[in-house]
């Protein structure tokens, strides 16, 4: 019995000494739930073999270290030079089988980008930016050409656009042939083309959902170079500003503050009143804009503006404002060069609007407003380095998207003493033809449009706040 017991504990040590050592021994006790796998599958083989020369087979083999899922892979695969057929592409466990369904050229380098669309089955993790490259000559080429896109009008970068190369460098190609090459763009707005052969070629920017890939619609997103992309001495960079050239262009409000909309007067087909609202928030008049607008629910047949008073609380009328309507002949403007924390009074007189049918106001109305004070807007005080004043710059004041302000800089302060609170994003449209607005631009008469610089300094504006400089280095 001790001899026994000297046997388990001899194999007891030495099994404790093979497991700190690394090798192995059985375990009775099963190991609990280790760290999430995070490791990308790797490339096993290739058949052909990554990166062979002298290639003449249409089918491709890939086998990775791990269970794949190539789900992804059948459309969003990029296969380079630009194949009029897209290949099939068939997965099992590790392997991938994709097969090119078109003739390949001689001694052409051929490139499949599959981006971020192979993953491992378990976690998901993707290997990023997988290519994989042959060529059915005797030299893999090596020439790159990478680069930028942005919107011109906005100046952001956005991954819907694809950038396209063509060998043919007629201005008609973009329009009737398809691309040789073509690549994706990352999130930043970066692009990049490997393995390119040395030559000339023509570029241009297209949106991604352009299955033809073709430049024959004036709406589509668009971009093109004053220049042909030469490759064969030194990797190619390019910056490109991608525009709409029949985009219809948005009125944009220089008044220092976006008008609100009028609340609306609801109402129902049956009611035959004839009602309006006004652009008044809470009932008071915004200083840096000098109209005051009344919309009203139908289209109005006869406007009498002497019969729209503007007057103080006493009803004595003022001077110097001017009631207009709109094109529409919905919208009346009653423009004033309002003073702050005044008391105000507007009279409609019952017949000074009617509709088609001749409805007019029910009654005569007044309007009782008051203007805000001074104290309840900020300022701005914008100081620019190295901005070229030569290129007429624009600074765009902007919420939502949508453009609060624009100002001219003419030299390198930008002062406003009354301001609506608020933040900004800041950008700088570069007018080329001075018109204060941002202009698209045209391919047939070689016009590249106007460009925005987009600032990544925010602007702060608060209430009655004056001692903040923004400090903006280019």
């Amino acid at each position: 019995m001790k001899r026994f017991f000297s046997w388990v504990s001899y194999i007891t040590i030495i099994c404790l000494f093979i497991e700190l050592s690394g090798s192995g021994c059985a375990n009775i006790i099963p190991p609990g739930g280790g760290p999430r796998d995070s490791i990308p599958p790797r490339l096993f083989s290739a058949l052909p073999r990554d990166s062979a020369h002298n290639v003449n087979t249409t089918r491709i083999n890939l086998t990775f270290n791990e269970y794949i899922d190539a789900k992804d892979a059948q459309t969003t695969l990029i296969v380079s030079p630009y194949p009029k057929n897209q290949p099939i592409i068939e997965y099992k466990l590790k392997t991938i089988n994709i097969r090119l369904r078109d003739s390949l050229e001689p001694n052409t380098t051929y490139t499949l980008n599959f981006g971020n669309s192979l993953k491992d089955v378990n976690e998901g993790n993707a290997v990023k930016n997988f290519y994989y490259v042959f060529s059915t000559g005797s030299t893999i080429d090596s020439n790159t050409y990478s680069g930028k896109v942005f919107f011109a009008e906005t100046g952001k970068a956005d991954s819907t656009l694809i950038v396209v190369l063509h060998k043919n460098t007629d201005d008609t190609a973009i329009m009737k042939s398809r691309p040789r090459y073509y690549t994706t763009l990352d999130g930043k707005g970066n692009f990049t083309f490997r393995n390119l052969p040395a030559g000339t070629f023509a570029a241009y920017v297209l949106p991604q959902n352009n299955y033809a890939k073709k430049y024959d619609d004036s709406t589509l997103m668009f971009a093109f170079l004053d220049h042909f992309v030469v490759l064969g001495k030194r990797a190619a960079v390019d910056t490109f500003y991608a525009y709409e050239e029949a985009k219809r262009k948005a009125a944009t409000n220089t008044a220092g503050t976006p008008t609100p909309p009028p609340t609306k007067a609801t109402t129902n087909k049956d009611d035959k009143r004839l009602k309006y609202a006004t652009s008044l928030e809470n009932g008071r008049q915004d200083l840096l804009n000098h109209t005051l607008q009344l919309e009203f629910a139908r289209k109005l047949k006869s406007f009498d503006p002497s019969k729209i008073i503007l007057t103080d609380t006493n009803y004595q009328p003022l001077t110097g404002y001017k009631v207009t309507l709109d094109t529409g002949n919905k919208k009346i403007f009653v423009q004033y060069d309002w003073k702050e924390d005044v008391q105000l009074r507007l009279l409609l007189r019952k017949d000074a609007v009617a509709d088609s049918a001749g409805t007019t106001l029910t009654k005569a109305d007044t309007i009782r407003f008051s203007t805000k004070r001074e104290s309840e807007y900020g300022s701005v005080h914008i100081r620019f380095t190295n901005l070229d004043l030569s290129k007429n710059p624009v600074l765009q004041l902007v919420q939502n998207d949508v453009i609060i302000e624009s100002i001219p800089v003419t030299t390198p302060m930008v002062n406003k003493r009354l301001y609506t609170p608020g933040d900004y994003e800041m950008r700088v449209l570069f007018d080329k033809n001075k018109n204060g607005i941002w202009d698209s631009g045209n391919f047939k008469k070689k016009i590249q449009p106007e460009t925005v610089l987009r600032l990544t300094k925010k602007l702060s504006v608060k209430a009655n706040y004056d001692d903040t400089q923004t400090e903006i280095v280019l």
